[in-house]
């Protein structure tokens, strides 16, 4: 079986070992004569997997003790009402530091629910860069102050947390979680869909300080209240048991391949092998991020005109390289070179686009 250079931006590639596993299990879990979609999330065996995912999560990301891990649903998109409606009294201000097209949208849904405000953003350039930390404005009245750590559609990440706010930082990973060591003690609240990094699609991923679970409102629909989710251990409903099951596995490969620190590593070295190309080019190639804000997860470039693109993206789909579109908002070309992506399959796209320049310059 050829498999294809994934290279999706979300739903994104999973470990080969993992799907395997997953295949071998898929009509008898565990001995139960059952698929693990099948089972009840009050027996046993679930709840094994289930506990396995979250102790696997504290300790791959070295979770302080006084957190709590969520198995959430609803994507990122849910936590962008979620945050607010527990965490934005009327009497203060959540504060977004703008980056990219999805921190317009949590932007978006907390200006529906209470007083908002921009510390910063780099929409000026079409998202090219992420602001220097000294640039964001903070408030005596933040409620909290919000970040996307990754933006996957510019190709920009942020190099280091080192905010001047004493508000709680909340951050949305979705897109880089677990590709890097990240300082969770300096976070009050850090939340990712899992479909990048974690795991296939369904369930997102909650971490939340028990400090902040103290502050929360009360006055909120029952299943939009974290503290709801932590007083059932993630089982207040019937939640997405075969993408937490998928989860628990690509964390026990995460552990098995260096955990964090392992995944940094490779994931360094595939991104230099696609940055090295463009910063190599004369020009054929342009990244679209500034070099001291390019992502690790999601390289993002044009070439020198729309027919080039095209050409590129065409000859790259006979190749076997799948999902290197650009989102519409940049166009060209995008390549999102998450955990599971293969340093081989980023070779193969570096081989690729150095034979391509050499033909059409």
């Amino acid at each position: 079986m050829t498999r294809a250079h994934n290279f999706n931006a979300g739903p994104a590639a999973l470990p080969l070992d993992v799907l395997e596993k997953a295949q071998q299990e898929m009509v008898n879990f565990n001995n139960t004569g059952m698929s693990v979609m099948e089972l009840s999330h009050r027996s046993k065996e679930y709840e094994e997997v289930h506990n396995e995912a979250i102790s696997l999560l504290k300790e791959l990301l070295q979770v302080p003790n006084n957190y709590e891990v969520l198995l959430l649903q609803g994507g990122a998109s849910l936590q962008f009402p979620m945050i607010p409606m527990n965490f934005s009294p009327k009497d203060k201000t959540a504060n977004y530091v703008l980056t990219g097209s999805w921190s317009e949208k949590a932007l978006k849904e907390a200006k529906k629910l209470g007083e908002t405000r921009i510390g910063a953003s780099s929409s000026d350039s079409n998202y090219t860069y992420i602001p220097d930390a000294d640039t964001i404005e903070t408030e005596a009245d933040d409620a909290y102050v919000h970040i996307t750590s990754n933006n996957t559609i510019f190709g920009t990440q942020w190099q280091d947390f080192q905010l001047n706010t004493n508000a709680p930082l909340i951050a949305d990973m979705s897109s880089d979680i677990l590709s890097r060591p990240v300082p969770v003690e300096r976070f009050s609240l850090i939340y990712a869909g899992a479909q990048k990094n974690l795991g296939p699609s369904g369930v997102t991923v909650v971490i939340v300080k028990k400090e902040l679970l103290e502050t929360a409102e009360t006055n909120i629909p029952t299943l939009l209240s974290y503290n709801t989710h932590v007083d059932k251990n993630s089982l207040y409903h019937t939640p997405p048991t075969f993408a937490i099951y998928m989860l628990k596995n690509v964390l026990q490969w995460v552990k098995e391949n260096g955990g964090a620190s392992g995944m940094e590593k490779r994931n360094q070295e595939k991104a230099s092998l696609l940055y090295d190309v463009i910063d190599n080019s004369n020009g054929f190639y342009k990244g679209h991020a500034e070099k001291d804000s390019r992502s690790i997860m999601n390289v993002t470039f044009n070439l020198a005109t729309d027919e080039l693109n095209k050409a590129f993206l065409d000859e790259a789909k006979k190749a076997g390289f799948v999902g290197l579109n650009g989102h519409r908002s940049v166009g060209g070309c995008r390549a999102s070179i998450y955990n599971a992506v293969s340093v081989e399959s980023c070779k193969a796209l570096q081989e690729f686009m150095i034979d391509f320049q050499q033909k059409h310059q």
